[in-house]
């Protein structure tokens, strides 16, 4: 039990034979990184230099880690140039053979023995932890802080992944938030979102000067990868939030000189409406009711009414009931209808593949399902823009960010080196397939709960799930419950408070047991049975 587990920094011969067991169990039978030896014991070579905390339950030991800052690292021998890799000016400790036997893996070991061993080597004046942890469990280092670097070691079946941790991190946040009730709350926010320990680095760097020729290079690079990553011809970064990317659109759109539809069945399709009323645009509202879909006829009516040239504007992924419009048979009534399709892909890039190849203009940012930090946001063109002095506020021009090659003004290194680095680091169709057997398994245990779900399944994002409660279930009591069990979950919104709902929402980093654990409480605060 827990409650009769002993943790210490080993010092005895029988706790020594308890280690070389669980290191034999754990690292030449569960992971096959060594031989299995006949008397089941396994000593590591470095054996006599390294400091190892352990968890003992009675006299067994049940979870150990070793640390030692002896050179050369085992990681030196695998990887050329390790110093290369690390930031300056730190003292390392190399923390390695950390192993739990599998009895006892539900609990609070783990973070409580790295904390020990952190405690020890910063005593010793240690402030950065290099690890290579097994490709099995990555999601649970980067949940750790810890930032991956140089490439994978080990042979197949049995590889590792070089990273570092900042000793200070470690302590502060990460170790101690691998477990329920510990650390920093889980936060399914849809914005903004938890973010990858490599982008966190990435942002930490000192700041570039946005003109320098290395800066330049970073933004055209990012740019044809954002394009790419959506299949549009152009993309133009701006700093500020998703609603100056819209009013950048709305200024194009007003150079049209055409008249236009808005379709509004949620918030943030209301406030594109409000875009297009505040830049005098000629235009209809088609609504609906929120969390219904839209008739499709009544949308075939609207685009087929609008001459060519015309323009319809709408949101992909409507963030506040959870729909995801049909967008690729929107474009085709678009295209045959010879009319420009505008697109705020705010909420769906990042969550779903997206095409916006038959998109005229449209929008994402930095803060959301991609992964980065946010401040940035971004416009996808079909064709760059001229500027238009005297027509379009300056800073709302897009076609002087084009004349400009891409940097118009003031823009911010550090945010734009997080989010490359977070469309770089992230496997993007494994984590669309991720979201969507999330998204399923959770709209199901939630409809089993008998709790409301706004978005029907057929038109459901994976990206965000909307609950709404009845009148006698306060969201914001349910939700202030919810954090006090470790989640963090949408409901202080305007839109949300008049309404009642409350959000779930997986654009950024979550794991399964997150997910399990987050349905147990809340049927617990909404007084259901899970």
């Amino acid at each position: 039990m827990p409650d009769a587990l002993t943790y210490k920094i080993a010092d005895s011969v029988a706790e020594e034979q308890g280690i070389h067991r669980l290191n034999h169990r754990t690292f030449a039978g569960e992971i096959p990184q060594h031989a299995a030896s006949a008397d089941g014991l396994l000593v590591d070579r470095f054996h006599a230099e390294n400091t190892y905390a352990v968890c003992l339950d009675g006299d067994e030991v049940v979870g150990m880690v070793c640390g030692r800052t002896a050179r050369p690292f085992s990681l030196d021998g695998k990887l050329a140039g390790l110093d290369g890799h690390l930031p300056a000016g730190r003292r390392p400790v190399e923390v390695r053979l950390l192993a739990v036997d599998p009895r006892y893996r539900r609990g609070t070991i783990l973070p409580r023995l790295l904390a020990m061993i952190a405690e020890h080597f910063t005593g010793l004046g240690c402030d950065l932890a290099l690890l290579s942890g097994t490709t099995r469990a990555l999601e649970m280092y980067r949940r750790m802080g810890c930032v991956p670097f140089g490439p994978l070691t080990g042979e197949p079946g049995a590889q590792f992944q070089p990273m570092y941790l900042t000793l200070e991190d470690g302590r502060r946040q990460a170790w101690s938030g691998l477990s329920a009730g510990c650390g920093q709350p889980e936060n399914l926010l849809p914005g903004p979102v938890s973010v990858a320990p490599e982008v966190a680095a990435a942002f930490g760097r000192p700041p570039a000067y946005h003109r320098s020729p290395e800066h330049q290079a970073v933004v055209d690079d990012l740019h044809r990868r954002l394009a790419s990553f959506v299949h549009a011809a152009h993309a133009q970064l701006l700093l500020g939030s998703g609603t100056v990317a819209n009013d950048a659109v709305a200024a194009q759109l007003r150079l049209l000189d055409r008249p236009g539809v808005v379709l509004a069945y949620g918030e943030f399709g209301e406030r594109l409406a409000d875009h297009a009323a505040r830049t005098g645009l000629d235009h209809r509202v088609l609504t609906g009711p929120w969390g219904a879909p839209l008739p499709w006829a009544a949308v075939e009516q609207a685009v087929t009414a609008l001459p060519e040239g015309g323009w319809l504007w709408t949101v992909h992924c409507e963030t506040s009931t959870g729909q995801l419009f049909d967008l690729p048979r929107l474009t085709r009534l678009c295209a045959d209808a010879g009319v420009r399709l505008c697109v705020d892909a705010i909420s769906s890039i990042g969550t779903v593949p997206v095409d916006l190849s038959g998109a005229y203009l449209a929008t994402g940012t930095s803060g959301k399902a991609l992964g980065g930090y946010p401040g940035l946001s971004m416009v996808f063109l079909r064709e760059l823009p001229r500027s238009s002095p005297g027509r379009i506020p300056r800073y709302l021009d897009l076609g002087c960010y084009a004349e400009a090659g891409g940097i118009a003004y003031t823009q911010s290194s550090n945010l734009v080196a997080a989010l490359d680095t977070a469309l770089a680091v992230t496997d993007w169709p494994d984590r669309h397939a991720r979201l969507a057997r999330a998204a399923a398994w959770l709209d199901a245990r939630l409809r089993r709960l008998g709790l409301d779900v706004v978005a029907e399944p057929a038109e459901a994002a994976p990206g965000i799930v909307t609950i709404a409660l009845p009148a006698a279930l306060p969201a914001a009591d349910v939700g202030a419950t919810l954090e006090r069990a470790g989640y963090l979950l949408a409901y202080q919104s305007g839109y949300l408070r008049d309404r009642n709902w409350l959000q779930i929402s997986l654009m950024g980093r979550w794991t399964w047991p997150t997910l399990r654990g987050l349905v147990t409480s809340l049927a617990a605060a909404t007084g259901h049975t899970a």
